[in-house]
C-alpha cells in the first residue's frame, strides 16, 4: 500500500500536459472487440483501470501490447465470452464489456461490476435497451448470462436517463447489429462522441453522436486501425483546480476549451481568469477565491458529476456560501469528512451541500474515498498549512497518471511513499 504526503501552501506555476481521458479509454478499448485485426490506441492513459480493461481483453483472447502511452490490441477469435468475477470487480466500467461482447459472439457472461462506491448506479437501463435489440439474461448469484439465439437486431430505444453507460453499451451492441438502431435520450458527454468518432474509424455508420439521438446502421465488421483519444476534461479542470486552491497560474497543453466549456464559466465566478488558445489553456487565481452561489450537477452539457468534489474543496476557501447540488449520484459526499477534518466548513443535508470558506486549512491524515474524491483531498492538501498525507490512492490512481508527478512538476510538494500501516 502507498499513500501521498503533500506540504501544502505553495502556489502551482507552470505546464501540464494532459494524459487521454479515461472515461474514452476504457469504452474503446472495449470497442477494440468488435474490431478484426490489429488497433492501435495513442494517448492511451497509463491508468489502472486501463490496465485492468487489458487484462480483460486479454483473457478473452486478445494479444495486448502497452508502450508508454500507445495501446496495441490484436483481435483474430476470441476464446471466451465470460468474464470472470475477479476482473469484472476490478473497476466499475467492465460493464461496459457487455455490449461489446455480446454483439461480437452473441453471448456474455459477466458479474456484477466494482469500482468506486457512489451509490446505486443499476444496470437495468443496459439490460432493458439490450433486451429491445433481442438479448435474453438471466441472473442467478451476482452471474449475469446474456445470449442473443437470434442474433441482435436494430430497434427504437428510449432511456429513461441519458446514462453514459447504457448509451455507450447500446451503441457497441449496435454497431454489428442487424438494422438499424435509434436511440433517443442518449448522453451527449465528450467521451460519447470520442468512441463513436473511433468506431467510425474502423468502420461502424454512427450518426447524432452529441445530440439527444443516436443513430446505428448495423455493418458486417469492422476493421482495426488507428485512433488517437481525447484528452482527458476532468483531470484537466482538477488541475485547473489545483491552480485555483493555491493562488497558482497554470497552463493546460494539449486540450481545447469546448470539452471545459461546462466548468470555466464556474471558475471565473470563483475570480479565475481563463485565457483559452485552440491547443492549450492558461489560468490565473485570484489571491482569493470567490464563493459562486449554486453548482448543479447535470447530464452534459450541465455541470458534470465528476467534477463536483474538485470544485467543494476549492470553494472551501472562498469567500462567502457556495451551495452545491448533486443529482446524478446519491453517496457522492463521501469526501466532506475528510475535508471537515482538515477544517472545511461543509453542511451536507440530502442532495445539498453549503460550503462555507474559511481563511486556511490544516494539514491530517485522511483516506481517499473514491477517485474524485481522493483528488479533492489532494487540492486541499496543497492549499492547507502543513503536511496532509492521503491513505488508499489506489482510488486515485485509477484516473489520475502519476499525479504526484505531474503536481511536482508545476512546484507541487507532493511524494508517493509506502504506507507503514
Amino acid at each position: 500500500m502507498q499513500k501521498l504526503v503533500i506540504e501544502g501552501g505553495v502556489p502551482l506555476e507552470g505546464d501540464i500536459f494532459l494524459h487521454g481521458a479515461k472515461n474514452s479509454a476504457l469504452p474503446i478499448l472495449a470497442g477494440v472487440l468488435l474490431c478484426d485485426g490489429e488497433t492501435v490506441l495513442e494517448n492511451c492513459p497509463r491508468l489502472t483501470d486501463v490496465f485492468a480493461a487489458c487484462r480483460i481483453l486479454t483473457h478473452l483472447g486478445c494479444r495486448c501490447m502497452i508502450q508508454e502511452h500507445t495501446v496495441t490490441v490484436r483481435v483474430c477469435d476470441l476464446r471466451s465470452d465470460t468474464i470472470p468475477e475477479a476482473l469484472m470487480q476490478e473497476m466499475r466500467s467492465s460493464i461496459i464489456f457487455l455490449g461489446a461482447v455480446l454483439g461480437r459472439t452473441g453471448a456474455c457472461h459477466v458479474s456484477y461490476p466494482g469500482g468506486c462506491e457512489l451509490g446505486p448506479r443499476p444496470i437495468d437501463m443496459h439490460l432493458d435497451a439490450l433486451r429491445q435489440m433481442g438479448a435474453h439474461f438471466t441472473i442467478h448469484g451476482g452471474q449475469l448470462d446474456c445470449t442473443a439465439p437470434e442474433g441482435l437486431h436494430g430497434a427504437k430505444i428510449h432511456l429513461p436517463f441519458p446514462s453514459v453507460g447504457a448509451t455507450e453499451n447500446v451503441m457497441l451492441a449496435a454497431t454489428l447489429a442487424q438494422g438499424r438502431t435509434v436511440l433517443h435520450n442518449a448522453a451527449r458527454e465528450p467521451e460519447i462522441c470520442d468512441l463513436a468518432s473511433f468506431l467510425r474509424t474502423c468502420g461502424a455508420k454512427i450518426s447524432g453522436d452529441g445530440e439527444s439521438t443516436i443513430v446505428i446502421d448495423g455493418v458486417e465488421k469492422l476493421r482495426g486501425g488507428t485512433y488517437s483519444i481525447l484528452p482527458d476534461r476532468i483531470a484537466g479542470v482538477t488541475y485547473l483546480g489545483a491552480a485555483a486552491i493555491t493562488g497558482g497560474t497554470v497552463c493546460l497543453r494539449g486540450i481545447s476549451a469546448r470539452p471545459l466549456e461546462n466548468m470555466l464559466p464556474v471558475l471565473e465566478q470563483a475570480g479565475c481568469r481563463v485565457y483559452p488558445e485552440p491547443d492549450r489553456m492558461h489560468l490565473l487565481a485570484p489571491r482569493r477565491l470567490r464563493a459562486v452561489p449554486l453548482i448543479r450537477t447535470m447530464p452534459h452539457p450541465g455541470f458534470p458529476t465528476d467534477a463536483q468534489a474538485i470544485f467543494m474543496a476549492m470553494l472551501s476557501l472562498a469567500d462567502g456560501v457556495s451551495v452545491l447540488e448533486e443529482n446524478i449520484f446519491e453517496n457522492r459526499y463521501r469526501h466532506v469528512d475528510a475535508l471537515v477534518k482538515m477544517g472545511a466548513k461543509i453542511h451536507v443535508s440530502g442532495r445539498i451541500a453549503v460550503v462555507t470558506g474559511v481563511r486556511s486549512l490544516s494539514g491530517a491524515s485522511v483516506a481517499a474515498t473514491d477517485l474524485r474524491g481522493g483528488a479533492a483531498m489532494v487540492l486541499a492538501g496543497l492549499a492547507a498549512q502543513g503536511r496532509t498525507e492521503i491513505r488508499q490512492i489506489s482510488h486515485i490512481d485509477r484516473g489520475y497518471e502519476t499525479i504526484e508527478t505531474v503536481l511536482r512538476s508545476v512546484g507541487g510538494r507532493v511524494t508517493r511513499v509506502d504506507d507503514d500501516n
